[in-house]
């Protein structure tokens, strides 16, 4: 017996396997600084937890609507409207068990078997496999540095074919930390209305924004004719440091919202229902929670940005939104560390864990092969202790 060729061509995530061989160390006795996770280190704020509990001793632990309860759709759609100006109703709001999974759920909507999808390069890696998953056909974009990883006319038009289904926006962008500006967006969505594509555009960073010159702007904010072929995908694992709790969300045209709602009413019935009632109480009470992460993440952002920017032979752009710094380590490769030669971003991120404990992201997985990704969602002295490291472990290549 064989598996599918389709199982068979997914690769697991080299996020979570960095993650875990950090872990095994750890357990080991090691002292491991890991920048490998995409998991704010804050405990869920109290008075969202309170409402979690208080669902299970009320009773509120059965199946709900597919999409989601009413009550969590209105205040979705209260957080759209007041956060990125867009009306939805509650018919055009599917809850899913994360953003991860409103994405899956959206391109399997979308998508026949060979339909194409322009993936902006780097990216985050499991855009290509939801895409391949449901049947289409990654189409990764290079981007420049000088452009901020942002797409271009000229890069757009360069993959584009008859086959083409939509394109993927990610702002603030995981793993560069960059926001797209007006202009930038305003660049894909002439593109899409004039090809008839589709756009899924992934905020699930919006609130953490670092750059006072900037502001996170929803492509489907642009106009109505964007504004309908655009699916926003949203969740609260960020924002509100709820990763285990499991809420994301899609909002999208009527039509394409009844659609993902039926295809996930199949594959997991509904969300979880008592993360519902936590999610309530998070997006209808204080947000002042949000703020003091959000002030924090930002400290954490100036520091390791500084720590960086004075290592010898890396370099990277100062983070905008996001918990990410997106390391160019080019200028590494062909030297050696006690005499092994690093040939890749992922030598680099071999040896440093093997060597200085330091666990990072090699970026070949999100399209940048001379590139290395550091969360820094964890504790500033874990940040200091892990940057000394680095700053070490540069300084000794040959």
């Amino acid at each position: 017996m064989e598996l599918s060729k389709r199982a068979q061509q997914i690769k697991p995530s080299s996020t979570l396997a960095i993650t875990a061989k950090a872990g095994e160390l750890r357990a080991a006795g090691k002292d491991v600084v890991s920048f490998s996770a995409g998991e704010p280190d804050f405990d869920t704020p109290a008075h969202i937890c309170e409402a979690g509990i208080a669902a299970i001793h009320n009773g509120d632990t059965r199946y709900t609507p597919a999409a989601g309860t009413v009550e969590l759709r209105k205040a979705i759609c209260k957080k759209l409207k007041e956060d990125n100006g867009l009306d939805y109703e509650p018919a055009q709001i599917v809850v899913s068990n994360g953003a991860k999974h409103a994405l899956s759920n959206a391109f399997l909507a979308i998508l026949d078997e060979g339909d194409e999808v322009i993936i902006p390069a780097p990216f985050w890696l499991s855009y290509s496999a939801m895409v391949e998953i449901a049947g289409g056909k990654p189409v990764l974009v290079y981007t420049k540095k000088e452009n901020n990883f942002m797409l271009t006319r000229e890069e757009l038009e360069s993959v584009y074919t008859e086959k083409t289904k939509a394109i993927v926006v990610t702002t603030p962008s995981n793993p560069t930390g960059m926001i797209a500006s007006m202009e930038d967006l305003q660049v894909v969505a002439q593109f899409a209305m004039e090809k008839d594509l589709f756009v899924i555009s992934d905020e699930i960073y919006e609130k953490l924004i670092y750059n006072k010159e900037k502001k996170h702007i929803s492509i489907a904010s642009l106009g109505k004719e964007i504004y309908d072929r655009t699916i926003v995908i949203n969740g609260v694992s960020k924002s509100y440091a709820m990763t285990g709790w499991r809420i994301g969300y899609s909002a999208c045209a009527p039509a394409l919202a009844k659609a993902i709602s039926s295809i996930q009413s199949h594959m997991t019935s509904n969300p979880n229902s008592i993360a519902q009632k936590a999610v309530v109480a998070a997006l209808n009470g204080p947000q002042d929670c949000v703020e003091e992460m959000r002030k924090e993440f930002e400290k954490r952002c100036d520091y390791i940005y500084e720590r960086e920017e004075a290592i010898p032979l890396i370099s990277a752009l100062k983070p905008e939104g996001a918990f990410y710094l997106f390391v160019d380590i080019s200028k590494t490769i062909g030297k050696s560390y006690r005499g092994e030669t690093i040939q890749s971003a992922a030598d680099f991120a071999k040896l440093i864990l093997e060597h200085e404990l330091v666990a990072l992201v090699p970026c070949s997985d999100f399209g940048m092969p001379d590139y290395v990704r550091l969360s820094y969602a964890i504790s500033m002295e874990s940040i200091q202790k892990g940057m000394d490291r680095m700053e070490r472990f540069v300084k000794e290549l040959q």
